[in-house]
C-alpha cells in the first residue's frame, strides 16, 4: 500500500521508480513501463524519477567469482541450475528486446553508480544515464562498482568530465541514495522493480505493460487521493534475497 506523496510533482504526474541498476528484472520492468507509456495518451505530462535501491548494499566493488558461481552458492545449487536460471532470465529480457550476457557480467557494489543517477537527475538526463549503465552491466559486462567505468559512462550520457569526476571523489549525493532507501523502507518495499505513480498507487514487480498502462490510466482518471495497490501479485521482481526466475 503506498499513502502521501513519493515525490513533489515536476509535472501533471510523477512516475517514481525504485530499482537498483544490478537487477534484470528492473531492466526488464524499465522496458515494459516505456512501452506502457508509449501507449498512454497523456505521456508529454509525465515525469518519470528513479530511486535507489540496493539488493546487495555489502557487496564489493567487483566480485573476483563468476556471476554464475556467486548465484549458485546464493540459492545454493549447483553452477548448471545457476547457468539454467540465467538462461531463463535471457529469454525473458529477449521478449522485450534486450540482451542479457550473464556470461560477461561482473558482479559488483552500486552504491558509487546510483549516486551517479543523481549526479544525472540534477542535469536532466537521469533516464539515459540508468539506461547506460544497466546496459554495461546486464549487457557489456563492465565494472559499474569501479570508478574508471563509471566516469567513462558519466560521460557518455553527456554529462561534464570534471562533475563526474568530482562526484565519484566525494561523497556527492550519498544522502541522496540514502535518503530513497529509507522512503522505500517507509513505503514497505522489500523488491524491485516498485513504480509508485502520482504517489498514490504502487505497482510492485517487472508486471507487464498492459497493467503498466492500465495503473497509468487509472491514476489520471482518479479525482480523489486513495491508498491502492494495483497489479497483479506474483510478477517477477528482485528482493534482498535474491531475483525471481
Amino acid at each position: 500500500m503506498v499513502g502521501g506523496r513519493a515525490g513533489c510533482h515536476l509535472s501533471a504526474m510523477q512516475i517514481d521508480i525504485w530499482s537498483d541498476i544490478a537487477c534484470p528484472w528492473c531492466y526488464v520492468g524499465k522496458r515494459r513501463f516505456e512501452e506502457a507509456l508509449r501507449r498512454f495518451d497523456h505521456r508529454d505530462d509525465v515525469a518519470v524519477v528513479w530511486h535507489s535501491f540496493e539488493l546487495d548494499p555489502d557487496a564489493p566493488a567487483v566480485h573476483d567469482e563468476p556471476q554464475a558461481e556467486l548465484l549458485a552458492r546464493k540459492y545454493r545449487v549447483t553452477v548448471a541450475q545457476a547457468e539454467a536460471m540465467n538462461a531463463r532470465m535471457t529469454a525473458a529480457a529477449a521478449e522485450e528486446g534486450l540482451d542479457f550476457r550473464f556470461d560477461l557480467v561482473r558482479v559488483g557494489n552500486t552504491f558509487d553508480a546510483h549516486r551517479l543517477v543523481h549526479l544525472a537527475h540534477a542535469h536532466g538526463q537521469q533516464d539515459a544515464m540508468k539506461e547506460r549503465l544497466m546496459r554495461a552491466y546486464l549487457t557489456e559486462g563492465l565494472s559499474i562498482g569501479t570508478a574508471p567505468v563509471l566516469q567513462q559512462l558519466g560521460e557518455d550520457v553527456g554529462l561534464d568530465a570534471r562533475l563526474v569526476r568530482d562526484t565519484l571523489d566525494t561523497g556527492q549525493y550519498a544522502a541522496e541514495v540514502r535518503a530513497d532507501e529509507r522512503r522505500a523502507r517507509e513505503l514497505g518495499i522489500s523488491g524491485v522493480p516498485f513504480f509508485v505513480i502520482d504517489g498514490r498507487y504502487g505497482v510492485s514487480g517487472a508486471q507487464g505493460a498492459d497493467v503498466l498502462h492500465g495503473a497509468l490510466e487509472q491514476a489520471w482518471a482518479e479525482s480523489r487521493p486513495g491508498n491502492t495497490q494495483l497489479g497483479g501479485a506474483g510478477a517477477a521482481a528482485c528482493g534482498l534475497d535474491g531475483c525471481e526466475v
